[in-house]
C-alpha cells in the first residue's frame, strides 16, 4: 500500500488530532520541564528537595533510611515498566486481532474502516506505551546510579569529595525522576489515545481531558500549594 493510498484512509480531522496528540504530548513536557519562574511547577519544586534531601543526607547517621527510599523509587519504576511491557504485549495481541475490534468500533461509531485503520490507531498507542517503557526503564538505571554515588559520598561530611559526590547524586536523582515522569506522561497520551478508536473528535476530547488532569496537577494542585510553601526557605531551581 503506498502513502496516497494510505493518506486516504484517514480523513482530515484524523490528520488534525493525531497533531493535536503530539504536539500537546511534547508541549506540555517542555513547560512543565521548562515553567515561568513566577509560577514553577510541581516537578521544578521537587527537584529543589531532591536537591536538599541529599544535602541532609551528607550528616545523616545512619543512612539506612535513604537507602531505603532509594530502593522503593526502584521498585516503582520497575512496576511501571512491567505494566509498560504488558501493554505493548496485549497491544500486538490486538494488532493481530484487528478485525474483531474494527467490529466493536463500528457499533460505536457506524463506521466501516478497513482493518489497515484500526491497526494503525492500535501502533500509535503501542509507540506511547514503548515510550513508556524506554523512559521507565532509563529511570529504573538512574535511581541505580544515584544509589551508587551515594554510597560513594564519605561519611565525613568534612571530606572534600562529600559535598560535590553529594550534588552528582542529586543531579542523577532529579534526571531520574524527569525520566520516570516522562514515563508517565506517555501512559497518559497513550491512554488517551484510545479514543481515537471512537474517532478524532473523541481523541481531541480526550487530549483535552489528559491536558487538564496533568496541568492540574502541576500548577493548581494543592500538593504544589504544600510544596511552596516559604516557611521550609526551598526556592524553586531550573531542572
Amino acid at each position: 500500500m503506498d502513502g496516497a493510498t494510505l493518506a486516504s484512509l484517514f480523513s482530515a480531522m484524523d490528520v488534525v488530532a493525531l497533531a493535536v496528540l503530539l504536539v500537546a504530548w511534547l508541549a506540555s513536557s517542555w513547560i512543565i520541564e521548562n515553567p515561568p519562574m513566577r509560577r514553577p511547577s510541581t516537578t521544578v519544586l521537587m527537584a529543589q528537595y531532591r536537591r536538599e534531601w541529599m544535602r541532609q543526607f551528607l550528616t545523616r547517621q545512619p543512612r539506612m533510611f535513604d537507602s531505603q527510599i532509594i530502593g522503593n523509587m526502584r521498585q516503582g519504576t520497575a512496576f511501571f515498566a512491567s505494566g509498560s511491557m504488558i501493554a505493548i504485549g496485549g497491544g500486538f495481541a490486538l494488532v493481530g486481532n484487528a478485525d474483531r475490534l474494527r467490529g466493536v468500533a463500528s457499533d460505536l461509531t457506524q463506521s466501516a474502516d478497513p482493518v489497515v485503520v484500526w491497526e494503525l490507531k492500535l501502533l500509535v498507542m503501542l509507540l506511547f506505551a514503548a515510550n513508556a517503557f524506554l523512559k521507565f526503564v532509563w529511570s529504573h538505571r538512574l535511581f541505580g546510579y544515584c544509589a551508587v554515588l551515594m554510597a560513594a559520598v564519605p561519611n565525613d561530611p568534612e571530606d572534600p569529595l562529600a559535598v560535590p559526590r553529594a550534588n552528582k547524586a542529586a543531579e542523577i536523582n532529579i534526571a531520574a525522576a524527569r525520566g520516570y515522569n516522562r514515563g508517565l506522561r506517555s501512559v497518559y497520551f497513550g491512554i488517551a489515545c484510545g479514543a481515537w478508536l471512537v474517532g478524532a473528535w473523541a481523541l481531541m476530547a480526550a487530549v483535552a481531558v489528559t491536558l487538564l488532569v496533568i496541568g492540574r496537577r502541576e500548577f493548581a494542585s494543592h500538593s504544589r500549594a504544600v510544596l511552596l510553601d516559604p516557611a521550609d526557605g526551598i526556592r524553586p531551581a531550573p531542572l
